[in-house]
């Protein structure tokens, strides 16, 4: 896929800032972009972190200190290097919730559109290993859209997470169930969604004890395990806060890792 209008700046230190023309938003749309540096790779697999209600293409950088976890994790760890690619969800409302509305598909922004522009920006991720992960509405983004498409996402991780689009954002938003306008033709309730996949990406999230989305975290785990799904479901201390993501991205890049191996 290639787009009408790609801005791009590099800011160094291995982050890039991108604006590209989204024919599934039919509007502009950015995405922030890390690549370790000196990453001698041939291929460099792609990892996509969504950011939740209010956030936008900076958050899981700025606030979220992704590339710092993921820098630790290639120096004391021996981590191999990975792309990370960081999209707003399109700027609807307070969260587009990563679904179809009538008038854009932030589904397909992510799934179809954010690979093309990181490749545009590294090819060595063409072809290569791809990863979804996100927090929160994030966190649904990442668990729904990877349960719907297998064959591009080979691992799915979430933390804090939606569970059900829109129903469970009442609290979150100012916009009302209805003026989201969903038009998905694809079950909404991320359980539905790994009952219908074919084939299963490998599947993780966790959430914390304090967390206002823990009982519904808590639902989906003995709801998977009740359809006899694997995956994996981990609970840590703490509540719906970045320090808290910012801790436990380090577990989804582990998991990630494992995956490549698998």
């Amino acid at each position: 896929m290639s787009f009408r209008t790609f801005e791009s700046a590099s800011i160094g230190n291995g982050i890039h800032h991108v604006t590209v023309k989204s024919a599934a938003l039919h509007r502009r749309a950015d995405i922030s972009f890390y690549v370790p540096p000196d990453a001698a790779v041939e291929k460099l697999p792609l990892i996509i972190l969504l950011h939740g209600v209010y956030g936008s293409h900076w958050a899981w950088l700025y606030k979220g200190r992704a590339h710092e976890v993921l820098d630790r994790l290639i120096k004391e760890e021996n981590f191999p290097p990975m792309m990370l690619a960081m999209p707003s969800d399109g700027l609807w409302g307070d969260g587009s919730g990563y679904v179809r509305h009538r008038d854009a598909d932030y589904a397909s922004w992510i799934v179809d559109e954010v690979p093309d522009a990181a490749a545009e920006i590294d090819a060595r991720c063409l072809g290569a290993t791809r990863f979804i992960s996100g927090l929160s509405m994030g966190g649904y983004g990442a668990l729904r859209l990877g349960l719907l498409n297998p064959k591009k996402f080979t691992a799915i991780s979430a933390h804090s997470s939606i569970t059900y689009v829109p129903p469970q954002m009442r609290d979150f938003v100012e916009e009302s169930l209805v003026e989201f306008e969903i038009t998905e033709t694809d079950p909404l309730a991320v359980i539905e969604c790994a009952k219908l996949a074919p084939r299963l990406p490998h599947l993780r999230f966790d959430c914390g004890s304090e967390d206002i989305l823990i009982e519904h975290n808590r639902t989906l785990h003995n709801d998977l395990q009740a359809a006899g799904i694997p995956h994996v479901y981990e609970e840590f201390p703490g509540g719906h806060t970045w320090d808290y993501w910012h801790e436990h991205l380090a577990d989804t890049l582990r998991f990630f890792r494992a995956c490549l191996t698998l």
